[in-house]
């Protein structure tokens, strides 16, 4: 059992007269002890000893890809974590005043940074993708942005055996 005493009753000093330096029953000293757990908290805060770092942006493959004035296909691209001004400032759009459902393209063209080459995303760009790559890029916004990740939980139609996929992806379907 440890007796605390009051800081009147202990000295600050480690080497006070009669004192030889604090240990318990470890063979440490206090500010040892101190230092020990200090490390143990700083690792545990950071991951067990790996600094973590925030993640703001995101690959994802499009399921039909964008096909641009030439022709080209776009399939590849990247998504950035929505910030306030990014959910703020299309509420102000007088397309999104007038219809809604617009707010959502808007707002994708904001966060989304490339698709394949095309690096000027705008409303526009967004306008002409396939309706399946649209909900693609919405329901990836909203993982990335709520859920803070880009897995899904799904299940094989076959064997009914659960698992995650990243919906980040970089291969294709069925590709290992």
């Amino acid at each position: 059992m440890r007796r605390v005493l009051s800081p009147a009753a202990r000295p600050d000093d480690d080497t006070a007269p009669g004192r030889p330096g604090r240990s318990g029953r470890s063979g440490r000293s206090d500010d040892q002890e101190r230092e020990r757990e200090r490390n143990q908290d700083r690792e545990h805060r950071d991951g067990h000893g790996a600094r973590e770092t925030l993640r703001t942006e995101f690959p994802f493959e499009l399921p039909r890809g964008y096909v641009d004035g030439s022709g080209t296909v776009h399939r590849s691209g990247v998504m950035r974590l929505a910030t306030a001004r990014d959910e703020l400032i299309p509420l102000r759009d007088d397309r999104v005043r007038e219809n809604a459902a617009y707010l959502s393209v808007v707002l994708i063209a904001r966060v989304v940074s490339r698709i394949g080459t095309v690096e000027d995303i705008h409303p526009g760009v967004i306008e002409d993708l396939f309706a399946s790559d649209l909900a693609f890029l919405q329901d990836f916004y909203r993982r990335i942005n709520a859920e803070g990740h880009t897995r899904a939980a799904v299940t094989c139609p076959s064997c009914q055996e659960s698992f995650a996929v990243d919906l980040a992806g970089g291969g294709r379907p069925g590709e290992s």
